[in-house]
């Protein structure tokens, strides 16, 4: 399986709200998305009713992923990139208790949830195991339907439509495989983020790119740093305790500061032993996905569920691996989502599709890859560390307990971080000449391993530590 299709790094790294980028940002899209096709067949305020069917993994871990509450924001005319997450709840409360929703922003229309949103749990549909159907019910007794899938990392693909979702442009240069990959870099003696700029180019100006690149960064950084402030209780009923902010407090031994610049400049001149650098990895990982849990403002990389291990990598590179300015930066982000589309278009980065390995394995290919590069790897020693870290994911399954993208998923984002940083050592150290195991090849055993992979560990909860942990939640 290899899809030919143009992936930006902007359709990689998606600024969101968590806490799936699947069942969270794709279903949020695919309700924007709907209202702007009823626009365009009748006037908005001629819909009297709208009713959303979800189906497969989207119905059975869609409560605890927050998809109802995705839709009812989509749907209500709000933006994942701008809307305001600290409202989040009194929003989805005065909607569903008011039971009257703003369609589009514009147009008031009746919504009982319990009728209006419907979770069909023994029910898929054919192309894709995250697929939802948005009905709407004319006032003249006319209906307009369509059929959303939302394949992973927050990309949205239309029933009927092609599964490829990337922008239909014609790229400098064509890459599909990592084989294809190097050799463009071969020839035109680039490395693989400057093959990637050349690329970008068919979209917008490189001052452009750099500027959104520059931006997903800060959304990242935000992100940590706000993990790192926010005590408490996850959302969701486990009671699973934030570990970012103690973990910060105790690892600073004391020391204070009053901003993020004051931060970094504490953490740069820290104790540069293993042990700090590692938990400190640890901690930002750990906080990224605590803030992602709790519906904050992430960045998909390439998933929500892997939103920390990308973010992590970066900044240990930032901090303490000679990452100091913003090119550098830019050029990392560049590089990782070379990789990403790499997997995307030859196996998949969709959990309900292939289990875990699609997000924290891709996550990690994508984090070494660009951490090789930024250590003065070459293409051939940047892809090696991509296949290290994803062949040692292999396999790996998709269980959250009770259907939250909490247990195991925030700790496997510190697990894929720290896999990310030693699949880049053993490659800056190794020689690709003498690999055994190509990307391409590891992508394609990725895919095969997706297909073989029983349902019930692809984001259903219907396996693994899913069942094998007591928990008393009245959703799953």
């Amino acid at each position: 399986m290899i899809s030919k299709e143009a992936i930006s790094v902007f359709d990689m790294f998606k600024i969101g709200v968590g806490p799936s980028s699947s069942h969270t940002l794709g279903p949020w899209r695919a309700a924007e998305r709907f209202v702007q096709e009823l626009q365009s067949v009748q006037p908005l305020t001629e819909v009297q009713r709208v009713r959303t069917d979800l189906f497969g993994s989207l119905a059975k871990t869609g409560k605890g992923h927050g998809t109802d509450i995705a839709v009812i924001l989509g749907l209500s005319g709000y933006d994942p990139v701008t809307f305001d997450t600290t409202t989040l709840t009194a929003t989805i409360d005065q909607i569903t208790q008011g039971k009257i929703m703003t369609l589009g922003g514009s147009h008031h229309i009746p919504f009982h949830v319990n009728d209006d949103l419907l979770f069909h749990k023994s029910q898929n549909l054919p192309f894709h195991p995250n697929a939802v159907t948005f009905t709407a019910h004319y006032k003249n007794g006319d209906e307009f339907a369509a059929t959303y899938y939302s394949i992973g990392g927050g990309f949205v693909v239309k029933e009927d439509e092609s599964g490829s979702s990337g922008t239909p442009v014609v790229l400098k240069f064509q890459v599909n495989t990592a084989d294809e990959l190097l050799e463009n870099c071969m020839t035109s003696r680039k490395s693989i983020w400057e093959l990637v700029l050349d690329n970008e180019r068919s979209w917008r100006s490189e001052a452009e790119t750099r500027k959104g690149c520059l931006r997903i960064w800060h959304t990242m950084a935000d992100c940590i740093w706000r993990g790192i402030h926010s005590e408490g209780l996850l959302p969701g009923g486990l009671h699973v305790k934030r570990r970012a902010p103690e973990m910060n407090r105790r690892l600073l031994q004391g020391k204070t500061y009053n901003n993020f610049e004051e931060w970094t400049s504490l953490l740069r001149a820290s104790s540069g032993d293993f042990n700090s650098i590692l938990n400190w990895v640890s901690c930002f990982a750990l906080a990224v996905n605590e803030e992602n849990a709790s519906f904050g403002r992430v960045v998909t990389a390439p998933t929500n569920g892997a939103a920390g291990v990308v973010p992590a990598v970066m900044m240990y590179y930032h901090l303490f691996a000679g990452g100091r300015t913003d090119d550098d930066l830019v050029r990392f982000m560049l590089t990782a989502s070379e990789i990403g589309s790499l997997f995307k278009k030859g196996s998949t980065i969709s959990a309900a599709m292939g289990g875990c390995q699609a997000e924290i394995g891709v996550s990690s290919a994508m984090a070494a890859a660009a951490l090789t590069e930024a250590s003065g790897g070459t293409p051939s020693q940047a892809m090696q560390a991509a296949e290290i870290a994803m062949e040692h994911h292999l396999g790996l399954t998709c269980d959250p307990i009770g259907g939250l993208v909490q247990i195991p998923c925030i700790e496997r984002n510190t697990m894929g971080a720290i896999k990310a940083i030693t699949a880049s050592q053993l490659a800056l150290h190794g020689d690709p000449d003498f690999a055994k195991v190509t990307l391409d090849a590891v992508i394609r055993t990725m895919w095969q391993t997706a297909l073989d992979m029983n349902s019930k560990y692809k984001e259903t909860s219907d396996g693994g530590l899913a069942t094998h942990v007591p928990i008393s939640l009245p959703e799953c």
